[in-house]
């Protein structure tokens, strides 16, 4: 019998930002709400699956408008855990990742500039998408 295999190409239409930052979850959504004057929310916990069958939730806040979508999204699946389990394990450093969809691309440059004056916030940077092993992780 001929096997078949289905291949799916899935379009990446958002740009990934890696933040470092001490604050939780929760406190950083608040600050990011306050200097882009959106409402983050807590979302339900993203499950994700990991080899051996293993599934770690990974805590999230979202704000969705007809024009814009953006998501923050904890890097480790808990505060204190510093095992092996990351969204984007590719880059364990950063503490948090924000999923943005914006209808321009200048946007994303404002959108870095804005957080960096989040003084709880010591670092934000652009990851690259080529080669991103992990990006699946975001198809939701």
């Amino acid at each position: 019998m001929k096997k078949s295999k289905l291949i799916i190409d899935y379009v990446y239409d958002f740009t990934l930002l890696g933040v470092i930052s001490v604050v939780k979850g929760y406190r950083l959504a608040w600050e990011i709400n306050q200097v882009l004057k959106i409402n983050l929310v807590k979302q339900p916990d993203l499950v994700v699956g990991f080899k051996n069958n293993e599934e770690k939730p990974f805590s999230f806040y979202a704000f969705e408008s007809s024009h814009n979508r953006l998501k923050l999204f904890k890097n480790r699946h808990f505060e204190n855990d510093s095992g092996k389990y990351f969204l984007i394990p590719e880059f364990p450093h950063f503490d948090f990742i924000i999923l943005a969809a914006m209808e321009e691309k200048h946007d994303h440059q404002d959108l870095i500039r804005l957080i960096k004056t989040i003084p709880a916030v010591q670092l934000v940077s652009t990851i690259p998408m080529d080669g991103l092993k992990s990006k699946s992780n975001f198809i939701f």
